[in-house]
């Protein structure tokens, strides 16, 4: 490879670095996966650069319903607007990146927004965070800032995948002039995924100096403007915009539970969170405690009513296994209620129309209110 830069030292001495290829792919991938700031945020969105937050690598994608993983991504981050953005990564010496790689980011793409749950990408989130001694909750609580809402950055990464709302990103040493003239022609068709290419160049210089240059590819001036991921952000909003885009998207019978839903949080003195998003709206009531929030459940206009094991579980009482079996057996005795015991540990949801019966909402609710009064017996 031809090309070079210099470094200036404090003592006057000019030393040239010469790029050079990487030794292995898998050593750019660990990169990437320590220093996420490769990805060249800052280039992506000038006005807003984008942060990234690692889900996994080594990603399985799968091909059907609750399916194994029959494809493998490289790397999956989220950036700040909960934007899932899918990485595969080659070197230039892999002939590979030239047409192939395409057709298998499409593949990963074209299944993950169908077959992705958001539960199975938090899961592979504290997967990683235990890998590395790291508590899940603290890193998103760091990485998401002070005041923000986790769970509703969850619902947005739903959001964002049912929308087809993804970045797709191929990264190598050098980007082949076929594979830039594919991504600049996808990023300008595809709406509203964004397809990019990064190349991270290596320059080596004497001893163990080593200077790494990320520079982007692909991305024209129309489709920034077009795709910017302020269109993406969820946005604070009332009771009365929740309830309106309710009964648009789901009918006046799942409006009239929504509507019964949030006068069940009242009456328990909940706190009331509504945020409207490009494509849904959600409410969201929370138990505010002197160590933090607590998410007993949450309601979207996608019809479901979702109990929040994913948090529940991470707070006494029902970080205890039999605790969360007392709670699985409450939902399960109501009639017409089933709710797996291997999604207890994650998100199990109700379908809000299955709720149409005043009796089987109520005993929903009872056990509801319970939930709440077991967090709220366990408060300092």
């Amino acid at each position: 490879m031809n090309g070079g830069m210099f470094v200036l030292h404090d003592d006057g001495k000019l030393e040239e670095m010469t790029e050079r290829p990487y030794d292995s792919e898998a050593l750019l991938q660990e990169l990437l996966a320590k220093y996420p700031n490769l990805i060249a945020g800052d280039q992506v969105d000038d006005e807003a650069p984008r942060r990234w937050l690692l889900i996994s690598r080594e990603m399985a994608v799968p091909c059907k319903e609750e399916g194994g993983g029959r494809w493998s991504l490289d790397h999956l981050f989220l950036d700040q607007d909960a934007i899932p953005t899918l990485i595969e990564v080659k070197r230039s010496s892999d002939t590979r990146i030239r047409r192939e790689v395409v057709g298998q980011m499409l593949d990963y793409a074209a299944n993950a927004v169908v077959y992705w749950p958001v539960e199975a990408i938090r899961s592979r989130f504290e997967k990683t965070c235990d890998q590395e001694g790291k508590e899940p909750v603290s890193v998103l609580a760091e990485y998401l800032g002070p005041g923000a809402d986790a769970e509703s950055f969850w619902q947005t990464v739903k959001t964002n995948l049912q929308a087809g709302r993804v970045r797709l990103v191929f990264i190598s040493d050098d980007i082949p002039s076929e594979l830039r003239r594919i991504v600049e022609f996808l990023n300008g068709q595809m709406d509203p995924a964004e397809v990019l290419a990064i190349e991270i160049k290596q320059y080596i210089g004497q001893g163990k100096l080593k200077t790494l240059v990320p520079r982007l590819i692909g991305q024209t001036a129309v489709a920034q403007q077009r795709k910017s991921p302020s269109s993406a952000r969820q946005e604070k909003t009332d009771e009365a915009t929740f309830l309106t885009e309710m009964q648009n998207r789901r009918g006046t019978s799942e409006c009239s539970i929504a509507r019964r839903l949030i006068g069940w949080s009242k009456g328990l003195n909940l706190g009331q969170n509504f945020n409207k998003y490009p494509q849904s709206a959600s409410f969201i009531p929370i138990l505010k405690t002197e160590t933090g929030q607590r998410y007993p459940v949450s309601v979207a206009t996608d019809g479901d009513l979702c109990i929040q094991m994913r948090w529940l579980r991470e707070s006494a009482p029902f970080n205890d296994e039999a605790k969360r079996q007392e709670l699985w057996q409450k939902l399960n005795d109501i009639p017409g209620i089933q709710v797996p015991w291997d999604r207890m540990t994650g998100m199990p949801t109700i379908p809000l129309n299955s709720l149409s019966d005043g009796t089987i909402l109520g005993s929903v609710l009872e056990v509801l209110t319970w939930v709440v009064r077991q967090l709220r017996a366990e408060m300092p």
